[in-house]
């Protein structure tokens, strides 16, 4: 099958994770990089049609930047071919340009259920498929700077207010390090170590804790029925690292607690699990190990391709 992405370009995006995927199911694929032709006026649009109809793409994946070649450019061109939108953010309510991307495609995926609803109240078509790792990228290193050594690290946007009083309770307690981006206003209380980080730096802060915390970004996901997640988990547990994250609902048949990953329903909890699983560094070792070895069987990109391209999702079931 020839199948097209269209999306961001950049090296460390996930359009380029997609396709990987798809080059190692044997499928003839190319990245269209929307935002770098957008940049280029008129005549950039231009030169991003005529690249897609130049491939005659049998199949068109789009995500969420793929609207940086408007309406104009994407009507026309998914017109009459097999397409899809893979909607991988916990945005609530859906903005406009999400919207209308996918009413232009057949089918559109989302990562977490509650969007799946959302979209399906637009009238469109619509599957819950989470995002998953990438083993090219995401993999264990060696070793991690001293600078980067801690009990526990959040790697995650600061943009979200719900996940800073967890972390300043967790950070009363143990020694934590928190990146990623939109930080720079928090209080002094809280321990930032470092702004955004890429593939390499994920690597280095799951391999510098002994422990990997993951917080929902919104409190709308408590809703969340069929195991909808941050693609965080399946990153950390592909890099070998130990997981311990904000539960929701139907997460266990996807990554088993106590098996591949501890799982927290309260403040209270997740520091009672951190404290236990800080204190046994064998049950550490156990759940990186089971839950990189999960994923990787169960849980890549590879793994959810045919799902995509079949257009299909995982059920509630």
């Amino acid at each position: 099958m020839r199948i097209l992405i269209v999306g961001a370009g950049g090296r460390h995006r996930t359009e380029q994770s997609l396709l990987r995927a798809a080059r190692s199911l044997g499928h003839t694929s190319r990245l269209l990089d929307a935002p770098w032709h957008r940049r280029g006026g008129p005549a950039g649009l231009r030169l991003a049609a005529w690249r897609l109809a130049r491939f005659e793409p049998d199949f068109v994946l789009c995500t969420r930047h793929a609207m940086a070649l408007g309406d104009a450019t994407l009507r026309p061109a998914l017109r009459h071919r097999r397409s899809a939108f893979w909607y991988f953010d916990a945005v609530s309510p859906l903005p406009e340009p999400v919207r209308l991307l996918a009413s232009l495609t057949g089918t559109t995926f989302a990562t977490y259920g509650f969007q799946v609803n959302a979209f399906r109240a637009l009238g469109v078509k619509s599957h819950f498929l989470p995002q998953g790792a990438d083993p090219a990228t995401d993999h264990p290193v060696p070793r991690a700077p001293a600078a980067w050594h801690c009990e526990i690290s959040f790697v995650g946007s600061g943009q979200y207010p719900r996940r800073e009083q967890l972390l300043r309770s967790v950070a009363a307690r143990y020694r934590v390090q928190i990146r990623g981006p939109r930080w720079d206003a928090a209080t002094p209380d809280l321990p930032v170590a470092g702004g955004a980080v890429r593939a390499d730096g994920f690597r280095t802060a799951v391999r510098g804790a002994l422990v990997s915390l993951g917080i929902n970004a919104l409190a709308s996901q408590s809703a969340e029925r069929l195991g909808g997640t941050s693609n965080r988990l399946w990153r950390v547990l592909a890099c070998g690292g130990c997981f311990l994250g904000e539960h929701v609902g139907g997460i266990e048949r996807f990554a088993t607690p106590g098996e591949h990953a501890l799982w927290y329903r309260s403040t209270e909890e997740a520091i009672a699990l951190a404290g236990r699983v800080l204190a046994e560094p064998e049950l550490r070792s156990r759940l990186a190990e089971s839950g990189r070895r999960h994923v990787l069987a169960h849980h890549t990109y590879a793994h959810r391709m045919p799902l995509l391209l079949a257009g299909q999702g995982y059920t509630s079931t």
